[in-house]
């Protein structure tokens, strides 16, 4: 059997594994999206490494971009196979790849109007809405914890691996002549904490793991400080500057977890009275998304639940649909909470928010989760003076903070204690994928450190035969 790795390898996008058995059967993990990486980020995403209509099977860790957005793409190019996910996964893909057609769609026809002045021919996006649209119907979901055979020789489990609502640790089971070996793809580790979801859950022994290491040199700050964080955010933003507190987002996930902190900070009386918007379309049908899925939530907001039947709303707290609506926000002058996607700020609503008001002493920017190093909430939060938004430079005058601890993504502690459920003298190898280079030596170094001694970072388009 053959693992190649073909995106998020020494780096943490493209997530992308493709496996091939002795019996030359094709498996997919993952077929996510490169982003950040300015003009070589189109190309990478349009050249795949593998012919899609050789695909026989996709098993997808979860919806996001990284992980999924390249799927209508595959199919767009001839992949008439299957894709395997969970239930939640499944549903938040058909909003989330919706969404990624239909921003490449704009993106293309605002890129074309300049090639057009220039006198060079128009391209082509990736791929469209209806591309999307048509990629959901290869689609089947399989609940956590149901062992099924994609194929006589191959079963598969999901198990709750607490990042995301329905983001999935994918467990095979591959017989290779008189051999069988069980293989473990992580997806994104989540958290150990008590916020929405479940915790990560045990999964079973594996022989050969590809585990991220997004986090593998760092420790988040404790959880239960948090709210209090961002409460003093708010505080110091809308109450003593009069300014906007303007919160960079992942529409799926992170924006549930800030809403339902300010929810709970209302219910206590903690809140000040300050208009929240939510400036995401994606995040609305998101969260109605979140509230069918209730089987994915822990107990301690199923408890919270039993007295505020939603805990993604409240009074003062507004979703923004329209786009005069979310143009309308740069135009009023008083003190506001605005959260917004994309979390590492490089394209969507968020953006332009940033770009209207980053020269603004009163405004603060609270980045809540990993931006890429190339990225615009990577420049911002590493002190850059000025910044380039839209072509235009910006002169960093709003105040810049950051809450660590609203991570969706494990930390180097949290990832041992997912392993823990291991016999490490059964491991044979630990593949380590989706982190920046320096970041997974020195999480192999840890891990060796604690007795796991059989580890290996591939590089991009690497193929290992185990």
């Amino acid at each position: 059997m053959t693992i190649e790795f073909l995106g998020a390898a020494k780096e943490v996008t493209g997530s992308k594994h493709l496996i091939t058995t002795s019996k030359g059967k094709k498996i997919l993990l993952d077929c996510g999206m490169f982003q950040g990486k300015g003009l070589e980020t189109d190309s990478l995403n349009r050249n795949l490494g593998f012919n899609p209509s050789e695909i026989d099977y996709l098993l997808l860790s979860h919806p996001h971009m990284d992980h999924s957005g390249l799927i209508p793409y595959i199919v767009k190019l001839g992949f008439k196979g299957t894709i395997f996910c969970t239930p939640a996964t499944r549903d938040l893909c058909s909003i989330m790849l919706a969404d990624s057609g239909n921003i490449q769609e704009q993106d293309t026809y605002t890129f074309n109007k300049k090639r057009a002045r220039q006198g060079l021919d128009p391209v082509e996006p990736i791929y469209t809405m209806l591309d999307a649209q048509e990629a959901m119907q290869y689609f089947i979901s399989i609940p956590y914890e149901k062992e099924f055979f994609i194929d006589p020789d191959i079963s598969v489990k999901f198990t709750d691996n607490g990042h995301i609502l329905g983001s999935a640790t994918i467990n095979m089971s591959i017989k290779e002549g008189r051999r069988r070996l069980r293989l473990a793809f992580t997806g994104d580790i989540g958290r150990y904490s008590k916020r929405i979801l479940k915790e990560p859950q045990a999964f079973p022994q594996a022989d050969f793991i590809i585990m991220e290491s997004t986090y593998g040199d760092r420790l988040h700050d404790n959880i239960d400080q948090s709210e209090q964080k961002l409460l003093h955010a708010v505080i110091d933003t809308c109450c003593k500057k009069k300014g906007k507190l303007i919160i960079p987002s992942f529409a799926i996930g992170r924006a549930q977890e800030i809403i339902y902190a300010l929810d709970k900070l209302e219910r206590s009386g903690l809140l000040p009275d300050i208009d929240v918007y939510v400036d995401s379309p994606l995040s609305l049908n998101a969260t109605n998304i979140m509230r069918l899925h209730t089987e994915c939530f822990n107990d301690e907001i199923k408890k919270y639940m039993e007295h505020d039947k939603d805990p993604f709303g409240f009074d003062r707290l507004r979703y923004v649909r329209s786009t005069e609506e979310s143009k309308s926000l740069n135009s009023i002058h008083r003190p506001m909470i605005i959260i917004s996607a994309s979390g590492m700020m490089e394209a969507g609503r968020v953006k332009h928010h940033i770009a209207n008001n980053i020269e603004d002493k009163r405004t603060t920017i609270l980045a809540v989760g990993y931006c890429a190093p190339t990225t615009l909430g990577a420049k911002i939060l590493r002190g850059d003076k000025t910044v380039s938004i839209f072509g235009t430079e910006h002169i960093v005058k709003a105040e810049i903070r950051s809450i660590d601890s609203y991570s969706a993504h494990a930390d180097y502690e949290e990832m041992l204690r997912f392993l823990a459920c291991q016999n490490k003298k059964k491991i044979q190898k630990i593949f380590l994928v989706h982190g920046e280079e320096q970041t997974q030596i020195n999480f192999a170094n840890t891990l060796k450190a604690n007795g796991y001694n059989n580890v290996y970072i591939p590089s991009k388009q690497e193929a290992v035969i185990v």
